[in-house]
């Protein structure tokens, strides 16, 4: 049996390259592939395979020291959903571009937001109602397929347009609310929520274990709408059959969850296309510029 997991931890780490070295060994010897990220604040990894290589490799990195007691998320895989295996050493675990700003200790994130259960944030619109604003943490391309609903959603394309967001005034008239910030497993809304309060947001939660944990909880039947973007051959998630589209061909403006990469090389960006319009393979601009290849 195929799966995948995801998982993080924000735990000083004294020599990055060394940790690198033991992760690709282990992970080389499990037959895992994925992506995993190594800083100074800790680690952050998705690794897909056998489910009891998988299994190995949580035992192993609850062995260590420093890796133990992570939470892991798990969702089905399919053999195929990573290419290849790629361990890096970076700045940050998240590229926010403020690696200065974000400090960490044995028990996390140092000053980050107020972490609340999927249960505690439903407690937490009954208690405060229309006060509570959604943020969401990823970039704007992942929320137009899947979002909390009248969640703010910044206008990034890159997690670094992040810093530019929040230094202007843009958000002043939320920042003495209560603002549950978001993300795909948890670890953007780490750093991002430390961000949030060094720039004046008063009150800043975030979501224990990200959308991930909260669609294992309510499913489609709560706050969550559309299907989550996730990084890897999938491309979207959904938590249940009752999941509705809520993206937007760039075509025919239909209801769709499916992205794919604009075939013009010079682009290749990320473009939504439904299945009515699957013959169009160009995003809205190059497409023009096919017509007559297509017809």
């Amino acid at each position: 049996m195929k799966k995948v997991i995801l998982y993080y931890k924000f735990i000083p780490v004294s020599d990055p390259a060394i940790t690198m070295r033991w992760q690709r060994e282990l992970c080389t010897r499990l037959q895992l592939t994925g992506r995993i990220i190594i800083s100074r604040h800790g680690i952050n990894g998705t690794l897909g395979g056998d489910i009891e290589n998988l299994r190995e490799y949580k035992r192993e990195m609850n062995r260590s020291i420093l890796f133990k007691d992570i939470m892991y998320k798990w969702s089905d895989g399919t053999g195929k959903d990573f290419p290849r295996l790629s361990v890096k050493v970076r700045d940050e675990l998240v590229s926010f571009g403020a690696p200065d700003e974000i400090q960490v200790d044995e028990k996390g994130v140092v000053g980050g937001g107020k972490h609340l259960k999927p249960e505690a944030v439903h407690k937490l619109i009954e208690e405060r109602g229309e006060d509570v604003i959604f943020f969401d943490g990823r970039n704007a391309y992942e929320a137009a397929v899947g979002k909390f609903k009248d969640a703010v959603v910044p206008d990034t394309k890159t997690t670094r347009d992040f810093l530019a967001e929040l230094e202007g005034d843009k958000y002043e008239d939320i920042k003495d609310k209560p603002v549950v910030t978001y993300c795909t497993g948890g670890i953007r809304c780490e750093a991002l929520s430390v961000l949030m309060k060094n720039r004046g947001f008063k009150e800043v939660y975030q979501i224990d274990g990200g959308i991930v944990k909260y669609g294992e909880k309510y499913g489609d039947d709560g706050l969550w709408e559309g299907s989550l973007h996730i990084f890897d051959d999938r491309m979207a998630h959904r938590f249940s059959d009752k999941s509705k589209d809520i993206g937007e061909c760039v075509h025919c403006q239909g209801k769709t969850s499916r992205y794919i990469n604009c075939a013009d090389k010079s682009c290749n960006r990320l473009v939504l296309v439904c299945e009515d319009c699957t013959q169009k393979t160009h995003c809205a601009t190059h497409q023009t510029a096919t017509v007559g290849e297509l017809s």
